[in-house]
């Protein structure tokens, strides 16, 4: 990945945060299989940067940054009192109408990086709408309450609406052909997915400032899950 300018990915910021919209494919903290990842370059932009929370690899949008410690305890603070609210949006395998559908399962993760429903796991809990559904397939918000590991992927996937191109939990990767039926492929070429990822982006993120006042935040789609939605919208 060549390298990011950190203020291009900037949506928001003031005297105590920024917010960015994290880009596919780059971790949030340190991993040893990349050059850059995402506190790597807060630092770069101001010393005393520290992450008040993850998103997964693959998964895009709103992440937020402290600035100095009082942010931070001050952010740490609403994630443990779960004031803190996300939402997320998924394109899931499917034709699924949700109104605020609540799944609560607990989730265990695994030492293999898995997440599983487990009755002696930790509580979760997510809120599903549908946004919009399309021939097969459905756009859908997701709320979560708690924080758990790869939570929203393994709720939608219990629910029987596995994300596109999540393959750990079940979805499969949406091609083109798919959805076209005259698509023609370039004679010796090899179809790629429309998003070569897990189809997640984290599209909001609302809490207080250290004023008390609120702060929302709103990231637009990523170049590959625009085309997908525009894709499933023509469709």
């Amino acid at each position: 990945m060549k390298k990011l300018d950190f203020e291009d990915l900037i949506l928001f910021q003031n005297d105590d945060y920024i917010v960015i919209n994290k880009p596919p494919y780059l971790s949030t903290l340190d991993d040893r299989h990349e050059r850059q990842n995402i506190l790597h370059l807060a630092k770069d932009y101001i010393s005393d940067a520290q992450m008040c929370h993850r998103l997964d690899k693959e998964t895009s949008g709103c992440l937020v940054i402290a600035k100095n410690p009082d942010a931070y305890r001050n952010i740490a603070i609403q994630f443990e009192h779960r004031k803190v609210e996300k939402i997320y949006h998924a394109v899931a395998e499917g034709i699924h109408e949700y109104d605020h559908k609540l799944v609560d399962r607990n989730l265990v993760a695994t030492n293999k990086g898995i997440a599983k429903i487990s009755i002696k796991g930790k509580p979760a809990t997510t809120y599903f709408s549908t946004l919009k559904t399309y021939a097969m397939h459905s756009l859908i918000e997701c709320r979560p309450v708690s924080g758990r590991l790869h939570q929203i992927r393994v709720h939608l996937a219990y629910l029987g609406a596995p994300i596109c191109g999540d393959e750990m939990y079940g979805g499969k990767p949406l091609y083109l052909s798919g959805l076209k039926k005259k698509f023609n492929l370039k004679k010796g070429t090899e179809e790629r997915p429309i998003m070569q990822r897990v189809s997640l982006h984290a599209y909001s993120i609302s809490f207080e400032g250290t004023d008390g006042q609120p702060i929302e935040v709103n990231a637009p789609y990523p170049k590959d899950f625009a085309v997908l939605v525009k894709q499933l919208e023509k469709k």
